[in-house]
């Protein structure tokens, strides 16, 4: 099975380092309630809803080949989403349009166009997350929905989870991915030869922090259970 990294990028399948669990309530129950509304992207806690999207998008061959995975069974998707569900040390969103969404609340599968994990890389060093992206839906690409979710992803690692520090792993031929996350004020740092990547990295800073804040000071957080409600 898949680790079910979720970047747009190319790597060698390898064993994930160690990890600490996140302070406090376990990362990805510490969103299932929250959404966060933005202007493009909408975020929202990845639920059994999604999975069958989620499913058709892992059949492609270009996200296999980029997310270094293998495709799975339905069932076993629906066993991955459960287990992340669980996880004390990964907060995943699923990323929607929010112009679809917004006509449709009680529908988000319908909206769906990819997702943003965020999990900590350094057992050392629970401040610091990897962040990930995937913008599955080829029509949403290059329309500054990456951009968006990975802001809002970022400013609630901050002030929900105590992250300071964001490392992005990239496939180095992804030059779009590269340049939006540098756009971003991350830094290259490293390029593995072996995995055929690029670690670029951020540190938060009380100037970044404030860049950080103000970019998605239009972000709206809502209860995701009282949206649902009929």
């Amino acid at each position: 099975a898949r680790s079910r990294y979720r970047p747009v990028r190319a790597r060698a399948p390898r064993v994930p380092p160690a990890r600490r669990p996140l302070a406090g309530p376990g990362a990805m129950r510490l969103n299932e309630d929250t959404v966060l509304q933005g202007g493009r992207a909408t975020l929202v806690p990845y639920t059994a809803a999604h999975v069958p999207r989620y499913h058709e998008w892992m059949k492609s061959e270009e996200l296999q080949r980029l997310t270094a995975s293998e495709p799975l069974s339905l069932e076993q998707e629906y066993e991955m989403q459960r287990s992340w569900r669980e996880d004390a040390d990964k907060c995943t969103f699923i990323v929607l349009d929010t112009e679809r969404w917004s006509a449709q609340p009680q529908a988000d599968e319908d909206c769906m166009v990819g997702d943003v994990n965020l999990f900590l890389t350094d057992v050392e060093d629970p401040t610091l997350g990897e962040i990930e992206i995937m913008i599955a839906e080829p029509s949403y690409r290059g329309k500054g929905f990456g951009k968006e979710a990975t802001l809002m992803m970022m400013s609630y690692g901050v002030r929900n989870l105590g992250i300071t520090k964001f490392e992005a792993k990239i496939g180095q031929e992804n030059e779009a991915s590269i340049s939006m996350f540098k756009k971003l004020h991350f830094k290259e740092v490293a390029v593995n030869s072996v995995f055929r990547e690029v670690t670029l990295r951020l540190d938060v800073s009380e100037q970044e922090k404030h860049w950080l804040l103000e970019q998605t000071s239009h972000v709206k957080e809502k209860s995701y259970r009282d949206l649902k409600l009929p």
